[in-house]
């Protein structure tokens, strides 16, 4: 999940074929579990995306009371109910009896905080955290948004590149006038570095050699800000390890994006055959790329799901694919960049999972 939004939406009603007492509402791409008769194709609701924190007095009304996940039961997580896979909460609270549903939508209204639900940020283990420093001009990584809420981010036949979405930490570096910063995706959001050089980011950093070929990259692009952004994974990071491990010398490192400015400058992310080709040219590790091609939402959904390319044998299920467009643009839709997440459902409920950012 990206920013957390819990919107107003109109509805359209699936039966559940293995639950006479269910239904599935369909959000975007998104389906959660509904009781049979809540709600008919058109109503207006709310939608509580997964990664959401609820407040007791909203579990109670919702009746969920002890049927949420996390050590205190107040955290949204795609569940499978009676063989179908239900994702996020559709709801409509006593809070927003009053409010114009529709128009709420048609205004881009958030009801997160007149709710009290809040996002969910996985702790950080502390082999990954350490002193942070100011870092006002790295670049930050961007959010990525789940395509099953977004659906119409990309064209039917737009030529797209998918790579595998590693399941790792995201490991951010910047060089800006030959100075060197190291971050997360979170702390890198709030322009903060990490200056313990022990840290499992610095370290992978190093091992790979990221400073100096960020510097080639610079030489390459003629830039004096670059952005080098990039999994690190194995054992110790996450529950899915690719059959390495990251308490060594050299952690698992994949590059997934690069980005270039000049001073102060619009940052400009490369598309992806430019990314690869300056990738190989300065040897560094890139994620696999699964599939090029025009844009089809089913095949890439069917693609999604599988076992993962990263270790070459197989190991693990494959969390997913991030697909982005041949050429970098922008997206009226995320008001970003058109860049977006297709997730194994496999993935979502495995048991044991673990999501550190």
């Amino acid at each position: 999940m990206s920013t957390l939004r819990v919107t107003a939406e109109q509805l359209t009603i699936h039966p559940h074929d293995n639950a006479d007492a269910l239904e599935l509402a369909q959000v975007g791409l998104y389906r959660a579990v509904v009781a049979k008769g809540q709600y008919r194709t058109g109503d207006w609701a709310l939608y509580i995306p997964e990664g959401s924190l609820l407040p007791e007095a909203l579990i109670e009304e919702l009746g969920l009371t002890g049927k949420l996940a996390g050590s205190q039961k107040n955290r949204v997580k795609a569940v499978r109910l009676r063989g179908e896979l239900s994702q996020g909460i559709v709801c409509r609270p006593q809070a927003v009896d009053n409010f114009d549903l529709a128009q709420a939508q048609a205004g881009g209204r958030n009801f997160a905080e007149e709710l009290g639900v809040t996002k969910w940020v996985p702790e950080i283990p502390v082999h990954m955290a350490g002193e942070m420093v100011q870092a006002p001009d790295l670049i930050p990584w961007i959010e990525i948004e789940d395509i099953k809420r977004y659906p119409g981010i990309f064209e039917p036949g737009e030529p797209i590149t998918a790579t595998e979405k590693v399941h790792g930490s995201a490991c951010l570096f910047s060089l800006v006038g030959g100075e060197p910063y190291v971050s997360s995706k979170g702390f890198g959001g709030k322009r903060l570095a990490i200056a313990n050089p022990a840290n499992l980011y610095w370290r992978a950093i190093e091992a790979y050699d990221v400073p100096a070929k960020a510097a080639r990259i610079g030489e390459l692009l003629g830039v004096d800000r670059v952005g080098v952004f990039g999994e690190v994974f194995g054992q110790g990071v996450q529950d899915l390890h690719y059959g390495t491990s990251a308490r060594g010398a050299l952690p698992g490192y994949a590059i997934f994006d690069v980005a270039a400015a000049s001073g102060n400058g619009e940052v400009r992310w490369l598309d992806p055959d430019e990314l690869i080709d300056l990738l190989r040219k300065v040897e560094l590790p890139e994620v696999p790329r699964l599939y090029t091609g025009p844009y089809d939402e089913s095949a890439l959904m069917e693609l999604a799901t599988g076992r993962e390319t990263v270790s070459g044998k197989a190991t693990h299920l494959r969390e997913g694919l991030v697909v982005r467009p041949a050429r970098d643009r922008y997206s009226p839709i995320t008001g970003g960049r058109a860049i977006a997440k297709f997730v194994s459902p496999v993935y979502l409920i495995r048991k044991g999972g673990t999501e550190y950012e």
